[in-house]
């Protein structure tokens, strides 16, 4: 990887963002948790929710990544609250379709993740951006089977 490469995937955004995760750490007693790992690089993040229905009422989440994933769990972060399962899967397919295939980039509220284009050709680096989301997802679906199994009781 040439400098010029490493110096416009680590741009100033993706710097930023990656210095300012907004609701790091972990919940008291939170309904869902899950831990995903990036295999090749060995990032992790590890995301806690509480659902109220379907919409995340609280979030949190220990990210152990590179820059790039640390920036994307920042716009993960803060457009978490209050958003569902759909709007967290629509942003996780979005975002892998627009680093793997130059899809558009995530809708609102998630459009933040435009800055990961950087990325695109560099396919290592994919999985660790895609971690926030893929742990919230996970998260969400343990929250739901523990709700599932509570009212089956």
């Amino acid at each position: 990887m040439s400098d010029t490469a490493l110096i416009n995937l680590y741009s100033r955004q993706i710097l930023a963002l990656a210095a300012d995760i907004p609701h790091i750490g972990r919940l008291d007693a939170p309904l869902g948790t899950a831990r995903v790992r990036a295999p090749l690089c060995g990032s992790v993040v590890t995301v806690d929710v509480d659902l109220d229905g379907d919409r995340i009422t609280r979030f949190a989440q220990d990210v152990k990544a590179c820059a790039l994933g640390q920036a994307a769990a920042a716009v993960v972060g803060a457009n978490a609250i209050g958003a569902t399962r759909a709007d967290i899967a629509a942003a996780r397919d979005a975002l892998a379709a627009m680093l793997k295939s130059n899809g558009p980039a995530p809708a609102a509220p998630f459009d933040g993740l435009a800055v990961m284009q950087a990325a695109q050709d560099f396919g290592n680096r994919h999985a660790s951006i895609l971690l926030s989301l893929d742990a919230t997802l996970a998260a969400i679906d343990a929250a739901t089977a523990q709700d599932q199994g509570t009212a089956s009781t």
